[in-house]
C-alpha cells in the first residue's frame, strides 16, 4: 500500500475539514449530542459509510457525544494521510445531515514519555505491565495500545540519570491551537511553573 502522508499544516489546511484538528497522533474531532442513543446513532451511521471497514476511524461514544480520530499506521508511517482527509470530510458530512455541530475545545491527546539512559531495559517492562505492542514505525522507541483505546507511551533516552540512577516521567498534552494559551494560563494559575516556552 502507497503511503500519502501528509503533514498536520496540510491537513489542517484541506477544504472540509474544519471540525478536525491534528493533534500528536492523529486527527480528533467531538461532535455534541444530546443523549447515548443520538451518540450511538451517530457511530451507526459513521459505520454504514461504503468502505469504511477498509480505513476505519477510532470512535469513543458517550452520553454526550462521539470523539472520533482519523490516523493512518504503516511499517513506515503513522500519521495523517490524504485518505484521513477524505474520511474526515465524508464523517463531518454525516454529522451535519443528522444536525450534530463540531466542538474542537472538546479534543486533545495525550502521551506518557518516561525518559531513562536505557530506554530498551525499560520498554520490555511496559509492553508486559500495559499490553502494549511497539508501534510499528518506531518499535524501539514507542508502545501502544493494540485496540487503539488508550494512551501511547514514547521512550526518551535520557544523558544521565536522575540522582539515584532513576529515569523520569512526564506527560505530552496537545490541544487545539486555539485552546492552547488558555490551558496554559489554567495550568499555571493552578500553581503550574513555565519552564521553557521556545516552541
Amino acid at each position: 500500500m502507497t503511503i500519502d502522508g501528509i503533514s498536520p499544516r496540510q491537513f489542517q489546511e484541506s477544504a472540509g475539514v474544519e471540525d478536525w484538528r491534528v493533534l500528536g497522533d492523529g486527527a480528533f474531532a467531538f461532535f455534541a449530542t444530546g443523549s447515548l442513543e443520538e451518540s450511538a446513532r451517530f457511530a451507526l451511521a459513521v459505520a454504514a459509510l461504503d468502505g469504511i471497514d477498509d480505513h476505519p476511524p477510532t470512535i469513543d461514544i458517550r452520553a454526550d457525544g462521539v470523539t472520533l480520530r482519523v490516523v493512518t499506521r504503516a511499517d513506515d508511517w503513522a500519521g495523517v494521510t490524504e485518505r484521513d482527509v477524505v474520511l474526515a470530510r465524508r464523517i463531518s458530512t454525516v454529522a451535519r445531515e443528522l444536525g450534530l455541530t463540531a466542538d474542537p475545545s472538546a479534543v486533545q491527546h495525550l502521551l506518557v514519555i518516561p525518559g531513562g539512559p536505557d530506554t530498551a531495559a525499560i520498554v520490555p517492562f511496559w509492553g508486559a505491565v500495559l499490553g502494549y505492542v511497539p508501534r510499528p514505525d518506531s518499535p524501539d522507541e514507542d508502545l501502544v495500545d493494540p485496540r487503539g483505546r488508550d494512551v501511547s507511551f514514547w521512550f526518551e533516552q535520557m544523558r544521565e540519570p536522575r540522582p539515584g540512577g532513576t529515569g523520569a516521567i512526564h506527560l505530552a498534552v496537545w490541544v487545539p491551537a486555539e485552546e492552547a494559551e488558555a490551558r496554559v494560563a489554567a495550568a499555571l494559575a493552578a500553581g503550574g511553573r513555565m519552564v521553557r516556552d521556545a516552541n
